[in-house]
């Protein structure tokens, strides 16, 4: 596997912990763990965001990884 094969498939996990958190927090009844869990959702956005602009600084640095 490759490094941009790797960080796209972190990518992907991270989006499910992302959704796994919103389940959770629409799941929840008590105020403070549905703020906790959207807090801990917007940090882990702020993440993928993150590894995904890498995906593409990755790309543009190696063409072949483009697409994969």
């Amino acid at each position: 596997m490759t490094i941009a094969s790797e960080v796209k498939q972190c990518v992907a996990s991270l989006k499910g912990v992302e959704a796994g958190l919103s389940s959770l927090a629409l799941r929840t009844q008590d105020d403070e763990e549905k703020r906790i869990l959207h807090e801990t959702m917007m940090v882990v956005n702020e993440v993928m965001k993150d590894v995904h602009k890498r995906v593409g600084e990755l790309e543009r640095e190696e063409p072949q990884y483009k697409g994969f």
